[in-house]
């Protein structure tokens, strides 16, 4: 019995001892994966993951360009609806141009009326050098009359009263001659330097059919910039006032991602890095590449409509986000649209940290309103046909044809 219970023990023991050391050895193969996953870890943080910042909370933006009307009126056409894509230079809506043609018209013949109106100055100044030389003449036939008649006077050939008269006479003479001489230079001082097509009054004449003009052109109110309709408010036969917002287009081939990163992801964060888009819409099938076009001057809620008070008693410090926007590449959302609001999510790759912590330029080219130059070259030509039709070397060229025809008769 006694050797049976050794026997027993012994087997025990051998148990025990070959199931700890099981045991010690996947505690030492679990100690080693930890120790070489931490390792592995703390490399690729060193390495890699530390050169990169990720949110997800980032959102599709772009200019949403309000379109408003320059002029009052009633609209009599609607060309576009919402979600329509629409060109640079399109017309979007018609305004009544009724009252704006008569503008036109009463502008135009105000400015025939100011041109012949100068022509008169100048034509005046003529006359008036005209009548001085006449006045001169008499006013020295005058003197050389009392000149004789003072000679003969003194022997009674000349009575006292016609000798007054003659003297009435030329003080007349000189007096008209001295408001001639007034009234041209009153002339002069209106036309003096300058030509009919440079005198203010046409200057401003055509200044006002340029007005007029540009109100007419206002009645078609064209697409600023090619983009996406959205926001329609207005219908035919709305009667609006300038500045009514009526429609909005949205260009989406320059749209950004703004992206929130919190304040402690910000440090290495410089213009020009890298960046990973993802779309929800799209998800892990379209990736964007971007780069950061610039940090905001502040934190969403230093700009909000009501900012929040953190001096009061019962302050809690939570975590700030500042916007960063993102700039995409053309080709890639020309080949993957996006709409604004949608969710992305942002990996910004901050190995280069040479870039600058504020935007100079935000981007490659201006946007721009259409003008059109063939409007204003046809306004210019319009007036200075109104002009030419109206001014003096016009109506002497008529005048002279007019008197070979009266002598041909």
């Amino acid at each position: 019995m006694s050797n049976s219970n050794t026997s027993t023990n012994t087997n025990s023991e051998a148990g025990n001892s070959s199931s700890n050391g099981k045991r010690n050895q996947r505690l030492l193969i679990l100690a080693a994966v930890v120790a070489i996953s931490i390792v592995a870890y703390t490399a690729y943080y060193f390495l890699h993951s530390r050169f990169y910042e990720e949110t997800d909370d980032a959102y599709v933006s772009s200019d949403v360009v309000q379109i408003t009307s320059e002029v009052a009126g009633t609209i009599v056409a609607v060309h576009v609806d919402n979600t329509q894509q629409v060109e640079r230079g399109q017309v979007l809506l018609e305004l009544d141009k009724a009252d704006a043609e008569i503008a036109v018209a009463g502008a135009e013949a105000e400015l025939a009326r100011a041109v012949r109106s100068v022509r008169g100055l100048f034509s005046k100044s003529s006359g008036l050098r005209a009548v001085i030389n006449a006045r001169k003449v008499a006013l020295q036939s005058a003197r050389d009359d009392l000149q004789r008649r003072l000679k003969v006077a003194a022997e009674g050939g000349v009575s006292a009263e016609e000798l007054q008269h003659s003297r009435d006479q030329v003080a007349q003479l000189e007096a008209s001659l001295a408001a001639s001489h007034e009234e041209l230079e009153t002339n002069n001082v209106q036309v003096e330097n300058t030509t009919i097509a440079a005198h203010p009054q046409v200057l401003a004449a055509a200044a006002n059919v340029r007005q007029a003009s540009l109100a007419l052109k206002r009645t078609h109110i064209t697409a600023p910039v090619s983009g996406a309709v959205a926001r329609r408010s207005v219908e035919i036969g709305s009667r609006i006032a300038a500045g009514t917002p009526l429609l909005a287009v949205v260009p989406m081939e320059n749209a950004w991602v703004d992206a929130n990163f919190k304040e402690v992801q910000l440090a290495h964060m410089r213009v020009g890095q890298p960046v990973e888009v993802y779309s929800d819409l799209y998800g892990s099938d379209a990736k964007y590449h971007g780069k950061i076009a610039g940090i905001g001057a502040g934190s969403g809620a230093a700009f909000a409509l009501l900012p929040a008070q953190n001096a009061s008693g019962n302050w809690i410090k939570i975590v700030q986000r500042v916007p960063v926007r993102i700039a995409l590449d053309p080709n890639e959302l020309a080949k993957h649209p996006l709409r604004i609001g949608l969710s992305m999510k942002v990996k910004v790759d901050m190995h280069d940290t040479s870039g600058s912590l504020v935007a100079t330029q935000m981007r490659s080219a201006p946007q721009q309103v259409v003008i059109s130059v063939e409007h204003t070259a046809n306004v210019d030509q319009k007036i200075a046909d109104i002009i030419k039709r109206n001014s003096r070397d016009l109506a002497i060229k008529s005048t002279d044809k007019n008197s070979n025809e009266s002598d041909a008769l």
